[in-house]
């Protein structure tokens, strides 16, 4: 099936490369679902590719008919409010977890709402276990397709995992678009 007759989704834990990969694909010809409501700012300067209404996805999912062909960002809670009447190809975003949590900590200090009160090593297991339940869960999903791309990898070797990651969506990207993309200068929490 090409990608042209599927969404492809860009999922992951939050801070795990969700929007890198959002623009790499973007740059390889796939037309990203986004409204520009949140703006870049110092957390992430190129962007964060989002669309507002992926977070109503359990009550209203009536725009999906339109991402056919294209490709959108949908947090890890929010894979499992994708209708069944969609078959997706999903890139879930994998970051080491202590990069994720000082990131995630980072960004929520400089919002004033960082929350003490669970331990980055408990916060660590939680988000572990939420990520292998839903890979479990989506990989027992008929009308998924799910690769995953380490964000760390590809900022060491981008190469390899572009390739794999256009054979995975039918090898129609312009995969050095793709790698222009990669920009390590971003990768700021490195454990």
């Amino acid at each position: 099936m090409s990608r042209h007759d599927v969404i492809t989704i860009v999922s992951g834990l939050p801070r795990s490369g969700t929007s890198m990969m959002m623009a790499m694909l973007d740059a390889g010809g796939i037309e990203p679902v986004i409204d520009g409501i949140r703006k870049a700012d110092d957390d992430n300067p190129k962007g964060y590719y989002e669309f507002e209404r992926v977070k109503q996805l359990k009550n209203d999912s009536s725009w999906l008919g339109d991402a056919t062909g294209k490709v959108v960002k949908v947090i890890s809670q929010l894979l499992r409010d994708l209708p069944p009447s969609h078959r997706y190809k999903v890139i879930f975003m994998r970051r080491n977890i202590a990069e994720i949590l000082a990131s995630q900590t980072q960004m929520l200090v400089r919002r004033g709402t960082h929350d003490k009160s669970v331990s980055d090593e408990d916060m660590g297991r939680m988000l572990l276990a939420h990520a292998a339940d839903v890979l479990e869960w989506a990989g027992t999903q008929d009308n998924f397709d799910v690769i995953e791309a380490a964000y760390n990898d590809i900022l060491a070797d981008a190469g390899p995992h572009i390739k794999r990651i256009n054979e995975f969506l039918g090898g129609d990207l312009n995969t050095d678009a793709m790698a222009a993309v990669v920009d390590r200068a971003l990768y700021r929490q490195r454990k």
